[in-house]
């Protein structure tokens, strides 16, 4: 669903000023819910109709989708995206995107630094430019990487179509209405996995998937590493332009389903974008090696983060929640000390109450249904039982 549309303007003010006016079609929020009310039913039923399907997560899934399609409604969060996005990316070379103009923008309506480029649609127009399509290739997976594992923030809707290319070969995102977040455990989970296929390192591949907790503990970690290497070594043995993650995806999918790993709802978008973003890399270049451009960058960030550098960064947040929870002590133990004064009246003297909460009392005593009188007896019951289970 289309649900926006960008005009070319200038400013009013500034007449040589040219912008792009981003604006929300007219009744698009109401064909949104009710695509959303079908796309529940839909995963409800399958959840209902093969129990084997639950583990796919669809609801979860769609509340992903939903959760990200609301966030497109409003456009004042797209330009908070292109605000966080410009501001980590604004030393990056090769990759930038569009600045926004606050004072011109809302909830449907946002304004923003007009792109001229050629989209990444338009090979041919590349070519006749001079651009280095094999290094515009290289520069598109390295920047998504870098934007994924050291901002946990990323574009989540690279398509070509939202992706122009400068003169200088600089590449310029636009669109960023569906973004993606991952915390610092899935980013260093997703780092060592990629790594670790990277490397042959089947073991560490499998421990990985354990230690997140993505496959349960009754299964064995060899095993599991043994299943990995089915996945790896074919990928290994394969020409650059055959070896896609699109397949490891599916290769890895098919394997984690005989070992009960169920889908990680927070991954989704990631797996997603990963995929179209090296299906546009090959495009650029057939001969495209996604592993082999993915390696100084996901190499790099597992070394900061799990080597002395990252080890001091960790050092350094455990002692500022350290130093955090210290403070709160006073409060905790003044708490305590006003409880347990609280307490210690209220054994001597009884509790005590005030005529206005006696008359609430009374009402809600008045109003108590046959169902509640029911629900307590039950509860007796089950409270009895497991005692003479004791």
């Amino acid at each position: 669903m289309n649900r926006s549309q960008v005009h070319r303007a200038t400013l009013k003010d500034d007449p040589a000023k040219v912008v792009a006016v981003k604006v929300i079609r007219p009744g698009v929020r109401k064909r949104f819910l009710h695509d959303l009310d079908v796309f529940y039913a839909t995963a409800r039923f399958l959840e209902w109709i093969d129990p084997a399907i639950r583990r796919l997560q669809p609801v979860s899934v769609v509340d992903i989708l939903a959760q990200s399609a609301r966030l497109e409604m409003d456009l004042r969060l797209e330009a908070a995206a292109f605000s966080e996005m410009h501001e980590n990316t604004k030393d990056d070379e090769g990759f930038r995107v569009p600045q926004v103009d606050w004072e011109r923008t809302g909830r449907d309506v946002v304004t923003m630094d007009w792109v001229d480029g050629v989209k990444l649609t338009r090979i041919l127009e590349l070519d006749e430019l001079n651009i280095d399509r094999k290094q515009l290739a290289v520069t598109l997976i390295q920047s998504f990487l870098r934007h994924t594992l050291r901002d946990g923030f990323f574009h989540a809707d690279m398509h070509p179509g939202n992706l122009f290319v400068a003169a200088d070969g600089e590449i310029i995102a636009v669109d960023l209405g569906i973004a993606g977040r991952l915390g610092r455990k899935d980013r260093l989970v997703l780092a060592e996995i990629l790594f670790g296929f990277i490397t042959s390192d089947y073991q560490r591949v499998a421990q990985v998937h354990f230690d997140a907790g993505y496959v349960p503990r009754h299964h064995d970690v060899a095993s599991f590493a043994q299943a990995i290497r089915a996945i790896g070594e074919p990928i290994h043995g394969q020409s650059a332009e055959t070896v896609s993650m699109a397949k490891l995806l599916t290769l890895l999918f098919e394997v984690t389903e005989l070992f009960d790993m169920k889908t990680q709802p927070q991954l989704i978008l990631l797996q997603k974008t990963m995929v179209v973003v090296e299906g546009v890399a090959r495009k650029l270049d057939p001969q495209f090696n996604m592993w082999k451009a993915s390696e100084p960058v996901v190499g790099q960030w597992i070394a900061q983060k799990l080597g002395p550098a990252g080890k001091l960064q960790d050092a350094k947040e455990g002692l500022d929640s350290l130093a955090r929870l210290v403070t709160m002590v006073p409060e905790f133990v003044d708490r305590t000390e006003r409880l347990g004064r609280e307490l210690d009246q209220m054994s001597q003297n009884g509790i005590r109450l005030d005529a206005p909460t006696i008359e609430a009392i009374g009402k809600a005593e008045a109003q108590y249904s046959r169902s509640g009188r029911i629900a307590l007896i039950v509860i007796a019951i089950a409270a009895v039982v497991a005692v003479w289970q004791m």
